[in-house]
């Protein structure tokens, strides 16, 4: 079995070093891994940082001269994507690698094809009270819309059978990445679990891109991918 971690990250200098040491270091035991990682149009010493990295067996690092967006980076990883199951980590560390080993175990064991670490279930830790009440409007809608209980439609953490992401023919550019993918994966009738994880969240000023516009725009997603078959 092989685990490929794909890591967006635009202008994440001061973590991106660190969250790629972190997902390279957890322990995995017999399950092999890959780290796609796909520098989108940074501006600052992201790529710099990068370089340590550069030569290594197991660690891929793309390109995008222009800022295209997380869904546009994801995009571009999944055609370097060799392994069996596909975790998605942003480069920040809000998110600790540490869960990779629950996050990848109900698709291994054919529990699932579909998991998503929940925040939720988990412990969540620093969340400013207004992405808290977004965050729930999400998953309160996913599960209204999708008929399927869902309690963090928003977290980073999901991890997917490859051969499922790869059938969804993604469309999106920005953040409205995850509930596309939500949207397909309850709609299609995929094995979807949740396992607890942990979260530390971070401030504006030190660095988090989401905002109102970006939730608002998940909520359309899920919508049209409600309401329309393509």
């Amino acid at each position: 079995m092989k685990l490929s971690v794909i890591i967006p990250a635009h202008n994440e200098e001061p973590t991106v070093e660190e969250a790629t040491r972190r997902a390279l270091d957890v322990d995995l035991e017999d399950t092999e891994r890959e780290l796609i990682i796909v520098n989108d149009g940074s501006t600052d010493s992201t790529r710099e940082k990068l370089k340590s990295f550069e030569g290594m067996e197991n660690v891929i690092i793309l390109d995008h001269p222009v800022n295209k967006g997380k869904g546009a980076a994801i995009r571009t990883a999944l055609s370097y994507v060799s392994g069996d199951i596909v975790v998605i980590q942003d480069a920040d560390l809000e998110y600790d690698p540490r869960d990779f080993p629950a996050l990848i175990a109900p698709i291994i064991s054919g529990e699932a094809d579909v998991v998503y670490g929940s925040r939720f279930r988990g412990k969540a830790e620093n969340m400013a009270l207004a992405n808290f009440i977004a965050n729930k409007i999400l998953a309160w809608l996913t599960t209204l819309l999708f008929f399927k209980r869902v309690t963090d439609e928003a977290t980073c953490y999901k991890a997917f059978r490859t051969e499922v992401l790869k059938s969804f023919d993604i469309k999106s550019n920005g953040f409205e990445f995850c509930p596309e993918v939500t949207a397909k994966t309850l709609r299609g009738g995929y094995r979807y679990k949740e396992v607890p994880i942990s979260y530390h969240a971070r401030t504006v000023e030190a660095g988090k891109k989401i905002t109102a516009r970006d939730g608002l725009k998940a909520v359309w997603t899920l919508l049209r991918y409600r309401i329309f078959r393509k």
